[in-house]
């Protein structure tokens, strides 16, 4: 450390603005340093509009990490999914470039000859370091940390650290992912001191033999600062499963050579090497036969030009370990520990890591870990967080990973850039399989920046740097080469690196196939497409050509009310062969939320324009990290238990479960059943399937108490996973599995006639005091986000169903029915033809028949129904049907069958962008009461919406917040409505579409009012 002022101006190194080079940025190493002087916390801060323009007198106080974009009015989050939101080409720079000035002093105390180390976690644009007026360095790679070693710049007692953040340089481009542009520093900023000979990197590998069930090990130390000592005397300790290892560091070695040549002449020579000694370099490279006059020299030949490991470097490798595997279901992991030692034998430097033993191996169509295959449950996964943009504390990530994880997510895609060092930790110890990809995505420029020799070193260095990162986590079974940027030389230039360097990890890169899923083997070692249709899953699933594992890296697009596909792909998944799982697009909605006032918002919020508007609402939980309804389908879908007995088996009295994982038993459950009635659950009572082994199926006798319940035909036997024991992301009792058995529904049954009047309008409408507006023929939902996308053509719009206008009405009355027969126009001039039959079987107590007759040529529609509106003061909702969470008929194969409770306001689904929402089907039976009264119906199973908003209401507003608030109560009941598919990737299925123009229901109404 420095007591001098550091270099006049005119040694100062050039300006870099381009990004394309790092200046004085420290290799990337695997090593966790900890904090010895923490920065996080208060900072001066100025924005500027350029790099150039000059610092102002007024600084801001800040607290750091931070992202200036979160609360500067200047300079904005913008959303972009594919466009730059700029209009340069690259390799330019946006004239206005917004940057940050990041200032305040640390207190540096006598630190001897310790090396001092600014450790930048993350800096959103390009990074420049300053330190006591002196320029440091220069880093991109938004989502890596930058290192410098400052100690030159320091001073004893009080030192300044400025760091200058731009939004954009030249390789901006590359970071062009589908989320917010943000900037500023986004991680942890700090110190750490290390001493001048030191660990420079430590690289372990621990396999695990599936067929001996042993554990190999191989740890390579690296050191800086013994690299040029000829006689070491440095030693490593390694420490690991119980045992220490002393490991001697390498010294330098004399580069190979060959002897000097000898002109003497005074006396003969004596013969040093054979005759043609210098063939065996290409004998041995030809593995050609080595003549007998050459074999004792080809061994020591060999070593000598070729020689092991590097000066300053030791290695150990052990075999024959008995150890436990790591694996996502079984996590073990071991510690491991390095002590670098002088000669005479002080401990001068330490690290250390966890490690687990497993190994990744693809054998043919297959995806192994640990010899078997595994079922890939994924999600992909961005940094993002509604207050702060995308700063996120350890407990943020090991809540989010714990929402995972009760949901039986077992994989992760780092979509798209290295995520938090402390992720792949926590990936590690709770057990998830990681896709670790690289912050590659040129989406915009996607046909060019591929093959731009400009941007070669860019692609290598930011794969090369996350793989330096992140290689000892056992949870990373495959590196992505990045994210929609074409497929050119620089990704095969890439992958070529990468397989050469590690060759114990797959390589994925979806761009290589995305033509053509039997093509791109320089660049992907998976087949992983986005959003397939599933005729092309079928095709490939059963094409001989199919030569590797089919992982989807995004599919089930999640934006608003949707992803009705994932349970037809999780029945291809495991039916057909290669077909091995995939990433769901994707886990949390990057709805913004800065001032914390629960009004989020989406792209277009802050005026950001170009944008992409609410295209970033694609999680399965929303922005706050509540579970969406489609969290609750894969939950489902990913399940550790699956019942594989039939409902005639089940009556019988023999349950047949089958245990899905790979590697971990049934004993850490307890296995609860239950009998579904029309009452409510009933029987509940614990089963012990002992401790069923991964992949087998046992069957239970089922006790005769349960017995007897089935013997009263009920609705459907449910199946219940609990965990046993507490884990650091679920306490006991946490519910992972609902399965169920259903049982044959007995036909609803109405009753006769009775002596009582029915009332309607002159329009045929019923009337009645807790009928605000009467049931009316309803054939528009409040279109979702799916039914909005461009793929879908104004399908819906063109129908004109979303207007209905009454053309001409006949009431007729025959004994005790009334019959209506009700023309109306839709908006384009179609006509739709309405009959209803209303008896009366009681006071206030109806059974209504409802006929439909739609246009000709009606190919698709979205629902068909009636809607009604109650007066204010009904508050709860009672079900038999499909809940207890909004389903629809695409979306439905983990909701159960049964009894329901819920209030009227928790019925709905907050999405963002209101649309759609609330539905439950199968519904037999609907009760509403509240101050009001009771409004009872009872049906044949219909599709069932109940909420406090209009479908006008719904479509009229852009945000959920921005709703009026209401005490009505919105029903619908629909004989027919319409899948939800999916944005992005295939429609929803023939069967779940509205293809006919001909419907007839019959549902019954009993309205009573409440006592005043």
């Amino acid at each position: 450390m420095s007591s001098e002022p550091g270099p006049a101006a005119g040694t100062a190194m050039p300006v870099d603005d381009s990004g394309f080079h790092a200046v004085g940025r420290l290799p990337m190493h695997g090593l966790r340093r900890e904090p010895e002087f923490a920065l996080d916390g208060t900072w001066d801060f100025q924005l500027l509009d350029t790099p150039a323009q000059p610092l102002g007198e007024q600084w801001l106080r800040v607290t750091v990490p931070e992202l200036w974009t979160m609360r500067e009015d200047s300079d904005r989050p913008q959303y972009t999914n594919i466009p730059m939101p700029f209009e340069e080409m690259p390799p330019r720079i946006p004239q206005r470039n917004p940057t940050g000035v990041y200032r305040r002093t640390v207190e540096l105390p006598v630190l001897g000859d310790r090396r001092v180390i600014l450790h930048v976690g993350a800096a959103e644009g390009l990074l420049r370091a300053i330190v006591n007026d002196q320029p440091i360095g220069l880093s991109t790679d938004s989502h890596l940390a930058a290192e410098f070693d400052i100690t030159d710049a320091c001073v004893l007692g009080v030192n300044t650290v400025i760091l200058v953040v731009s939004k954009w340089s030249s390789v901006s481009y590359l970071e062009d992912q589908d989320q917010w542009w943000q900037s500023g520093l986004s991680r942890s900023v700090y110190l750490y001191t290390v001493p001048r000979q030191r660990i420079a990197d430590l690289h372990v590998r621990a396999d695990y033999d599936p067929a001996t069930g042993r554990g190999a090990l191989r740890a390579d130390i690296a050191t800086a600062g013994l690299e040029h000592l000829v006689e070491s005397g440095w030693t490593v300790d390694c420490q690991v499963l119980g045992r220490t290892y002393t490991l001697p560091v390498e010294p330098r070695r004399p580069a190979p050579a060959l002897p000097a040549p000898v002109d003497a002449r005074d006396v003969r020579p004596e013969p040093r090497f054979p005759v043609d000694m210098l063939d065996l370099l290409s004998l041995r490279a030809a593995d050609a036969p080595i003549p007998e006059r050459l074999a004792p020299f080809a061994a020591r030949f060999g070593q000598s030009l070729h020689s092991g490991s590097a000066a300053g470097s030791a290695v150990l490798e052990r075999d024959d370990l008995d150890v436990r595997a790591w694996s996502a279901e079984t996590p073990h992991l071991y510690e491991f520990e390095v002590c670098l030692r002088a000669p005479d034998g002080a401990a001068v430097d330490t690290a250390r890591c966890r490690i687990g033993f497993r190994r990744v191996e693809i054998s043919g169509r297959d995806l192994l870990v640990n010899g078997k295959r595994v079922l890939i449950q994924g999600v992909n996964r961005h940094d993002v967080h509604s207050r702060t943009g995308r700063v996120l504390t350890v407990a943020d990530l090991l809540a989010e990973l714990a929402v995972l994880k009760r949901g039986n997510v077992n994989a992760i895609r780092t979509s798209h850039y290295p995520n938090a060092p402390e992720f792949a930790d926590l990936c590690d110890e709770l057990g998830f399989y990681v896709i670790a990809e690289a912050d590659i995505e040129g989406h915009a420029f996607a046909a060019t920046l591929c093959d731009d020799p400009r941007y070669l070193p860019a692609f290598v260095e930011r794969i090369s740097r996350m793989v330096l990162r992140d290689r000892n986590h056992p949870s990373v079974i495959m590196w992505s080469l990045g994210n929609e940027t074409g497929y050119g030389a620089n990704h095969d230039a890439s992958a070529a690196w990468l397989r050469r360097f590690d060759s114990s990890r797959p390589v994925h890169y979806e761009g290589a196939i995305a033509a053509d899923w039997h093509g791109g083997h320089a660049a992907t070692d998976v087949v992983c497409p986005m959003y397939p249709a599933f005729d092309a899953v079928r095709a490939y699933a059963m094409d001989p050509r199919a030569d590797r594992p089919f992982i989807m890296c995004e599919y089930a697009y999640s934006q608003g009310n949707s992803a009705g596909g994932l349970a037809e792909y999780w029945r291809m998944i495991e039916t057909l062969p290669g077909l091995q799982g995939g990433f769901i697009w994707g886990f949390k909605d990057h709805a913004l939320d800065p001032a914390g006032d629960g009004k989020y918002r989406y792209g277009g919020d802050f005026g950001d324009g170009p944008n992409n508007g609410p295209a970033l609402l694609y999680g399965i939980v929303f922005a706050d990290g509540t579970p969406k309804p489609i969290w609750y389908e894969a939950r489902g879908l990913f399940a550790p238990v699956r019942i594989v007995s039939t409902a005639e088996q089940t009556l019988a009295g023999a349950l047949t479960l089958r245990n899905r994982h790979s590697f971990a038993d049934l004993s850490r459950y307890d296995i609860e059943v239950q009998v579904e009635t029309e009452a409510g659950p009933v029987g509940a009572t614990t089963l012990d399937v002992g401790a069923l082994a991964a992949g087998a199926q046992t069957t239970v006798e089922l006790p005769p108490s349960v017995m007897a319940l089935l013997a009263e035909r009920p609705l459907a036997l449910t199946v219940t996973a609990r965990t046993r024991q507490p884990t650091v992301w679920a306490p006991a009792g946490t519910i992972l599995a609902h399965e169920q058995v259903r049982f044959p529904r007995p036909a609803v049954r109405f009753p006769g006639p009775a002596a009582a009047t029915v009332e309607v309008d002159a329009d045929g409408a019923l009337w009645h005091p807790l009928l605000r507006r009467a049931p009316r023929l309803c054939l528009w939902r409040a279109l979702t986000d799916t039914d909005r996308a461009v793929k879908m053509d104004q399908r819906f719009v063109r129908s004109g169903f979303f207007q209905l206008t009454q053309k001409s009405v006949e009431i007729g009355r025959r004994d005790d029915d009334v019959t209506i027969r009700t023309q109306f126009l839709t908006a384009f001039g179609d006509e739709v033809q309405h009959t209803r039959t209303v008896r009366a079987v009681a006071a206030a107590d109806y059974v209504i028949t409802e006929a439909v007759t739609l246009p000709d040529g009606t190919e698709d529609g979205l629902r068909v129904g009636v809607e009604w509106e109650l007066v204010d003061g009904f508050t709860a909702a009672e079900w038999v049907g499909l809940g207890p969470w909004e389903n629809y008929p695409d979306r439905r194969s983990s909701a159960q069958l049964g009894r329901w409770h819920s209030t009227v306001d928790d019925l709905s689904t907050p999405y963002l962008r209101p649309q759609e929402n609330g539905g439950r089907g199968e519904v037999t039976e609907l009760i509403l009461t509240g101050s009001a009264g009771t409004v009872t119906m009872t049906h044949q199973p219909l599709h069932v919406t109940v909420g406090r908003h209009t479908t006008a209401q719904l479509e009229s507003a852009a945000h959920w917040w921005e709703l009026p608030p209401s005490d009505a109560t919105v029903v619908h009941l629909d004989v027919a409505h319409r899948g939800l598919g999916e944005i992005l990737g295939p429609d929803t299925l023939p069967e779940f579409r509205l293809d006919r123009t001909d419907y007839m229901w019959q549902w019954r109404l009993r309205l009573e009012q409440g006592v005043s």
